[in-house]
């Protein structure tokens, strides 16, 4: 009896330990790996001052995988692979980005997303060198859709780092061929958030002002702390007072917002030139007040005057009807069709192999046409300035957010114009 309940409990045993084994084997197997998933880190403020923008960016990444995945997903020799996004709340601030980082690294995601700021994005490039070196074997991808301060591809560049936004300098001279055309314009501000890319802005201003339109006097040039003023009241008084005829800004989220609310109020009728003015509340809250007088700078605009465009457009809103969601971002779908080609043409999901592939990634969407610049991570594509009007005047058949306002397209530059030098001085490893 007792011998026969020890063979009893030792069968039992090893048929456990054969079912154990037989089931990680399934999961090692080519064919279960071909159908995990392939996970995205999406690090960004999904709760705090700018949550909107995060949910903004969380809608178009999903858009885009869903593309990927609706025609078969990423090929590889095991087998095809889905994309999937997986959220950090950073909530806006650096260190939490950092703490998000290590979450992603300890689920063994290999590819992280970011861009809401140019301070967190700054701080994951050198914390992702670190670890790469540190740990060969668990390397990780940092894909910018939006931190567009130029040092991240200049003296600050990384193999491990690619930036899918044009950067601030190479907005700033979209901008001002439009400006340097205003010859009414004698008078104009300069005002910007209190940090890198804020900072950055408002620099390139200076110089570029200073060589394309000598003549325009700066009559205010000031920093404020993002994402804590909650009265821009003073600040519109003071740009009011000033005599200025335009506002130069590369404000973003509610500090825009707000921003050109209290100038509509305080009297304000000069133009706005901006680097996000074209969605994310801004239309609806400077109304009226902005037809012809805001001018944004973006890759890519709903009313960019070709079918495919229109196509794409009418597509996201389908995907997504609600008024509120309407922010899309052409970069962000085209960093997607990138990070996937990479992959697939690497033919492994191995952080160095798939950097490899994306510095020389060409990719065409909707009609748009960008590539990766290998020596310094910058992607290269066109770049649109568009004015504010109303929702069915030539040139705007589709508003922004519901508002009734749209963007109509003034000046497009191609890739080859919007391209601009680089000091970056790539270490591979």
């Amino acid at each position: 009896m007792k011998f026969s309940f020890l063979m009893r409990r030792r069968v039992l045993a090893a048929a456990l330990l054969a079912t154990t084994c037989a089931t990680t084997a399934l999961a090692q197997s080519p064919a279960a790996s071909a159908a995990s998933p392939i996970r995205i880190g999406m690090i960004e403020g999904l709760s705090g001052p700018f949550a909107n923008t995060g949910e903004a960016v969380y809608r178009n990444l999903v858009w885009a995988t869903e593309r990927v995945n609706a025609r078969g997903g990423v090929k590889l020799p095991g087998g095809n692979r889905p994309l999937v996004i997986e959220r950090f709340d950073s909530k806006g601030q650096t260190e939490e980005a950092l703490s998000a980082l290590r979450s992603a690294i300890d689920r063994d995601i290999t590819v992280v997303t970011q861009g809401n700021s140019s301070a967190a994005a700054s701080g994951l490039i050198e914390a992702i060198n670190k670890h790469n070196e540190r740990e060969p074997l668990r390397q990780v991808l940092f894909l910018n859709y939006s931190a567009v301060d130029p040092v991240l591809t200049n003296e600050k560049c990384s193999f491990w780092h690619f930036r899918f936004d044009a950067h601030a300098d190479m907005r700033m001279t979209a901008l001002m061929s439009v400006l340097r055309e205003d010859k009414d314009l004698k008078n104009i501000y300069l005002i910007g958030q209190d940090y890198s890319f804020g900072q950055s802005v408002l620099r390139e201003a200076r110089s570029q002002l200073a060589a394309k339109r000598p003549d325009v006097k700066i009559v205010g040039d000031e920093l404020h702390p993002m994402a804590r003023v909650k009265d821009f009241a003073p600040y519109a008084a003071k740009i009011k007072a000033s005599g200025a005829q335009a506002v130069l800004t590369g404000n973003w989220g509610n500090d825009l917002t707000l921003l050109v609310k209290a100038a509509r109020e305080a009297g304000f009728d000069g133009t706005f030139y901006t680097f996000y003015g074209n969605a994310l509340g801004a239309p609806a809250a400077i109304g009226d007040a902005g037809i012809g007088k805001v001018v944004a700078v973006a890759d890519w605009f709903p009313n960019v005057p070709t079918k495919e465009s229109e196509a794409f457009y009418k597509s996201f809103r389908q995907r997504f009807p609600s008024p509120a969601d309407d922010y899309v971002h052409m970069r962000m779908q085209l960093l997607i069709e990138s990070l996937a080609q990479a992959i697939e043409r690497a033919g492994s999901v191995n952080a160095a192999a798939v950097a490899a592939h994306l510095e020389k990634v060409e990719v065409k969407l909707a009609g748009q046409t960008a590539r990766m610049r290998a020596a310094d991570h910058q992607f290269q594509q066109p770049l649109a300035v568009a004015v504010m009007d109303r929702q069915g005047a030539p040139g705007v058949k589709f508003d922004v957010e519901g508002s009734g306002y749209g963007f109509r397209v003034i000046r497009q530059l191609t890739p080859q114009q919007a391209e601009q030098p680089h000091s970056c001085n790539m270490v591979r490893p």
